[in-house]
């Protein structure tokens, strides 16, 4: 068990490590193109942020363990929301644009729907549901809708680069992106395996692994990255990030490996996830429409709900 918990934290350390680096050349890969700061949030830093959660998906559904998967994309969405950008307001109020308000922000409700009435099946029907392939192909599906709309971005956002910004040559930037996806990868393998175990041999179920240690753990390149970015004044990437690997979550980090691989098994997640799931979704919404920013007394009561919700699920 000792050895078992040890390697759990290797994991996590190469992971977050692995998407550190990753994030940093990707970042300076973008910008030998110009690319403007908010596709960056949305795009690069929010794939190198998720790619924990999507390394974590692959090799847990393909070691049969189907619930760590839901319970780290579920799990993660919600600390993206109530524990990232709570944390990142108190540090400033976030500014967010008109364009992500009536664009970026009704697609991470809308997929956040999708899925909660995917899982919803078992409360309605009163039978076990499953997410099987055909709800994998779905969630890809408005996923490309998201794709398309990034397309449409970069063909019309571009920015200058500052002159006087360090920009990393083109050579470290990929040498950069490389290490940090490879470590991903070595990371997840530790981390499934690890979380695994130690469920098995203390009597925990799978979703609360994947709601807390493993969402957690993933998240962290999230919260830093936002902390980080805000701190800087750089509220378009902690925004972007956030909202970008939400949708990069439910699209790819689930979409693809259920769309692969086969189903899922929804029947140990509650009414109180699901609730929660789209609450902070919901609410991320409403508090940018209201006066398109995130104030610090929003981000207080978005760090109580996750208090809250977490509370409740290891009661």
């Amino acid at each position: 068990m000792i050895i078992q918990i040890l390697l759990l934290i290797i994991g996590f350390v190469v992971l977050i490590k692995g998407a550190d680096i990753f994030v940093d050349g990707a970042s300076h890969l973008a910008r030998n193109f110009n690319i403007s700061k908010m596709l960056i949030g949305l795009t690069i830093v929010a794939f190198g942020t998720s790619a924990p959660e999507f390394a974590v998906s692959i090799q847990s559904i393909l070691a049969g363990s189907g619930e760590i998967v839901l319970g780290n994309v579920v799990g993660s969405n919600i600390l993206n929301i109530l524990l990232i950008l709570g944390s990142a307001s108190l540090v400033h109020d976030l500014r967010v644009t008109n364009n992500t308000v009536k664009k970026e922000l009704p697609i991470t409700l809308l997929l956040t729907s999708l899925l909660v009435v995917l899982m919803s099946d078992q409360f309605i029907n009163h039978q076990e549901n499953l997410l099987t392939r055909g709800d994998g192909i779905t969630l890809l599906l408005f996923f490309l809708v998201f794709i398309y709309y990034l397309i449409s971005m970069m063909r019309n956002k571009i920015d200058e680069v500052d002159e006087d910004e360090t920009v990393y040559p083109l050579w470290k930037s990929i040498l950069y992106t490389v290490l940090g996806i490879i470590a991903i990868i070595v990371g997840s393998n530790f981390v499934v395996d690890s979380a695994t175990f130690i469920a098995s041999a203390i009597g925990v179920s799978e979703r609360i692994i994947g709601l807390t240690i493993i969402a957690l753990g993933t998240s962290l390149p999230e919260l830093v990255t936002s902390v980080v970015a805000t701190k800087k004044g750089e509220y378009d990437i902690a925004i972007g990030n956030v909202v970008g690997s939400n949708i990069f979550n439910i699209g790819m980090v689930l979409g693809i490996p259920i769309a692969l691989f086969g189903e899922i098994s929804v029947g140990t997640f509650s009414v109180i996830d699901l609730g929660f799931l789209f609450a902070s979704a919901f609410l991320l919404f409403a508090f940018s429409a209201n006066d398109y920013k995130i104030r610090k007394y929003e981000g207080i009561f978005l760090l109580l709900m996750f208090l809250i919700y977490y509370t409740m699920i290891l009661i």
